[in-house]
């Protein structure tokens, strides 16, 4: 019976692997009538045609001015509201003994729900050639940025082998380099001045040994998780100082000083740093919650396989064992929100970023559970688009390349049936997605999403 359900679960990803990675050429597309959402700035322009071939935008304009091509294919887009694609600049990419079809899978989620751009903050050899296999068109995915495998403290034991680490990194062709946990503070130090002479981005975590502010000196590019702000909170009369890691770790919330957030904030904006809060992903740490009733309120876990779910179910409730006292979570979520709105008034800008596929969040559909959180942490629904499009192509001097509806921008788009400028929740309302000028629309997602889903269940 096993050997049964495994041909067929390979039967249903072959036949995934057939649509999702066809790359035959299509004629010029043409959206007719469509309100377009330039992200040039808070504007809508209603009623235009947007002409698109060779994977670029060619031409737009007011609707009955723009003549299309007479062989393209015309989009309905009376109505609707046409805006980039958006980034998850906090994403993990398939590994390389992941089967093909699976890469295929988790690929299309995230292009269903409109992520057309992904930095892939681990990776190793195999996520250069899906990178580059995506750019040539003989792979359907968002355009990928590729940090190699992590700098951790259990990987890079001394500053030598940090800085030939980053060399090697920086041969190799990767687009950043990862920081994770553990690194002691001249390690990072060596690897830091190593990126900066070889000219290639680091970003990810803060190592406790190092701190924020060292982080922020060191031109770190991206602090994601909003990762030792809650340290550099701590109140100058804190108990817990010299305290053992898992003592601070349940009770430092509470000895907290709040009014240092603008002063972080400050030195987050001087220097340049860019945040990626992943906020979503840490609320379903923090929540008290089980597993299981996490599990219940999202059906896109249809689209995981089961023993995936299961095993996230499991995590989530040894770490509710873990940390029983509901109030540290609660307090957590209230001050990571508070820290967020903090660097927000404070100038620091703000990247896209959900950490999927992670606990609970899948590939593309968790951007939505995060837009939600950023809005009741008081940004904007501009700001959190923003945040997802020109932003993303801000931080990585792509700003003529993609991140706005433009002529000569490369057509990475989402068609929507309302404005998510009024509501980010209407982002999930799509009528179809442009990834380099291939038009998917939303009964073709569906369809493909559908095959997914009985692939996981198989």
């Amino acid at each position: 019976m096993r050997e049964c359900r495994g041909v067929v679960a390979a039967l249903l990803w072959a036949s995934l692997l057939g649509l999702a990675g066809q790359a035959a050429a299509q004629p010029a597309v043409v959206f007719e009538e469509v309100n377009v959402i330039p992200m040039d700035r808070e504007r809508v322009v209603e009623r235009q045609t947007v002409v698109v071939r060779d994977g670029r935008i060619a031409e737009i304009g007011p609707a009955g001015k723009v003549k299309p091509p007479q062989e393209a294919l015309r989009v309905a887009g009376r109505g609707k509201y046409l805006m980039p694609g958006f980034g998850e600049m906090h994403g993990h990419l398939p590994g390389p003994n992941a089967p093909p079809p699976v890469v295929e899978s988790i690929l299309f989620l995230f292009v269903a729900n409109g992520v057309t751009t992904v930095r892939g903050m681990l990776g190793g050899a195999s996520n250069l050639q899906m990178r580059d296999r995506i750019a040539a068109g003989s792979l359907l995915g968002p355009a990928l940025f590729v940090a190699g495998p992590a700098f951790s403290g259990a990987a890079v034991t001394s500053a030598e082998a940090g800085a030939r680490m980053v060399r090697e990194q920086k041969a190799a062709g990767y687009d950043l380099l990862k920081i994770q946990e553990g690194l002691r503070r001249d390690v990072y130090d060596a690897v830091a001045a190593s990126a900066l002479e070889a000219g290639i981005r680091f970003g990810g975590h803060v190592p406790n040994d190092v701190g924020l502010h060292r982080a922020l000196e060191a031109r770190q590019s991206s602090i994601d998780h909003l990762d030792n702000f809650v340290d550099a909170l701590e109140a100058d009369s804190s108990p817990l100082r010299g305290a053992d890691p898992a003592t601070r770790a349940q009770q430092l919330i509470f000895h907290i000083d709040e009014g240092k957030i603008p002063a972080l904030a400050a030195a987050a904006s001087k220097a340049g740093a860019w945040v990626v809060p992943t906020m979503a992903l840490w609320e379903v740490f923090s929540a008290d919650q089980t597993g299981e009733s996490l599990a219940a309120g999202r059906p896109e876990l249809r689209y995981m396989p089961a023993q995936t779910v299961a095993q996230w179910v499991k995590q989530k409730n040894a770490m509710r064992e873990k940390n029983p006292d509901p109030k540290a979570g609660a307090r957590l979520i209230e001050v990571r929100r508070k820290i967020l709105r903090g660097v927000r008034d404070g100038g620091v800008k703000i990247m896209f970023g959900t950490d999927a596929p992670q606990l609970f969040s899948v590939p593309g559909f968790s951007i939505h559970h995060e837009m939600q959180i950023l809005v009741a942490c008081g940004l904007t629904p501009w700001e959190v688009m923003a945040a997802g499009t020109r932003n993303v192509a801000e931080y990585l001097g792509a700003e003529k390349e993609f991140g706005s509806v433009a002529p000569g921008r490369r057509a990475d788009l989402v068609l929507l049936d309302a404005n998510p400028l009024e509501n980010v929740s209407h982002f999930a309302r799509r009528a179809g997605v442009m990834v380099r000028g291939r038009w998917l629309p939303e009964r073709e997602i569906q369809k493909r999403l559908e095959q997914i889903a009985e692939a996981a269940r198989s």
